[in-house]
């Protein structure tokens, strides 16, 4: 690792909570769309679809608390 690196990593460890979440979602962002794996590909695809279905009118939307509740479901 170089120094500059090793500089760069410590002066983004001293920053809060809310400011390294925000530039590890900076830096993740500027990642070349080549780094994205076949399943990232694959689920940003089925997602574009599925809204589109529902700006179509023929998906309709589902309330968050179903959501979340069929997620607790499935996960006990």
């Amino acid at each position: 690792m170089s120094n500059l690196l090793k500089k760069i990593e410590n002066e983004a460890l001293s920053l809060s909570v809310q400011e390294r979440s925000f530039l590890a979602d900076r830096l993740l962002s500027s990642l070349d769309e080549d780094t994205l794996t076949d399943v990232d590909a694959a689920w940003i695809a089925e997602t574009e679809r599925r809204y589109q279905e529902y700006k179509e009118g023929k998906r309709p939307g589902v309330a968050a608390q179903e959501v979340f509740s069929e997620a607790d479901r499935m996960l006990r």
